[in-house]
Parts: structure tokens; C-alpha cells; sequence
């Protein structure tokens, strides 16, 4: 008989949910790059991608229940998501103008605000550290923080009201 999976540790299971994070902003980039469907994105992730040895790096494994649920609320609530990304940018700057990747995280990070218990601070600073990820020497993870918080508020106005 087998041994049952462990239960991850409170730290391991963070971690696995910010690499789910990370993972859902590759995969809907890649699926808006490469005019591909869910689905398919989410299966070549989750055989090829997530898991896998490059250059001596091994990615790492993720909430793949999170992974996934990321992925199907940012797409069913992609228009929920890009109305409340477009009211956080500037007028010049439509949805459609900035960076895919930026496009793809704002879409991640929107899903979990919309479709998620997740904090919305926690959810501004996983996504935060994502931006960081992908830009360790921009300034974009100060304009994903701006976006997000001005999504968040609009997402969620509870959780930023005074408790007093």
C-alpha cells in the first residue's frame, strides 16, 4: 500500500501558491501569443512545464488546484478583468497597449480578486513579487502595485474599509 501524499507545510503551501501564481501568468500569456485555449495551455503546463529540469533549474511545484482556477476565472471573467484593468490606467494607456505580460499578470492577479477569498493585499503583493519576477530591474512592479491596488479597491471596497 502506498503512502499518502504529506499534507505541505503552511510555508510550503504558500510557496506553492505564489509558483501557481507565477505559472497562471506564463500560461495566459502564452495563451494570448500563441492564440491558444485554456485547456491546451493548462495541459502542456502541467505535463511539460510545471516540474521541469531547465539549465539546471528545477520550476517549481505549485497549487495546481490554484493554478487552475486561476486560469478558468481569468477566462470566464476576462471582461469583468479588463474593465476594472482599464478604469486603473491612464487614459492614453488601454488595456490593449500595455506589455502582454503586464496584460497577462493584471488578468491573473484580476481572476484571484474576483474569484477568490485570497486577501486583496496579499493578492497585490504576491502579484507584486510576480512583476518582480519578470522585471528584476524595472520599475513595472511600482506600476503593477499602482494598477492593483486601484483594481482591489474596486474589486473588493470591503476589505479596505476602517475596521473602527
Amino acid at each position: 500500500m502506498a503512502d499518502a501524499p504529506k499534507k505541505p507545510t503552511a510555508a510550503q503551501a504558500r510557496r506553492m501558491r505564489s509558483a501557481a501564481r507565477f505559472y497562471a501568468v506564463q500560461a495566459l500569456f502564452q495563451m494570448e501569443a500563441a492564440d491558444q485555449g485554456a485547456e491546451d495551455v493548462m495541459d502542456e503546463f502541467e505535463a511539460h512545464r510545471i516540474g521541469a529540469k531547465i539549465d539546471g533549474e528545477t520550476f517549481a511545484e505549485p497549487d495546481r488546484p490554484h493554478f487552475r482556477a486561476l486560469l478558468a476565472a481569468a477566462v470566464e471573467k476576462q471582461a469583468v478583468i479588463d474593465q476594472l484593468t482599464h478604469k486603473a490606467l491612464v487614459e492614453r494607456w488601454p488595456i490593449d497597449r500595455i506589455d502582454p505580460t503586464l496584460r497577462a499578470l493584471f488578468r491573473a492577479a484580476g481572476a484571484e480578486l474576483v474569484s477568490t477569498d485570497t486577501p486583496p493585499r496579499v493578492t497585490i503583493n504576491e502579484y507584486v513579487d510576480v512583476a518582480k519576477a519578470f522585471y528584476p530591474s524595472g520599475k513595472e512592479s511600482k506600476f503593477v502595485n499602482a494598477v492593483l491596488d486601484h483594481m482591489a479597491r474596486a474589486a473588493r471596497p470591503d476589505a479596505f474599509k476602517d475596521p473602527s
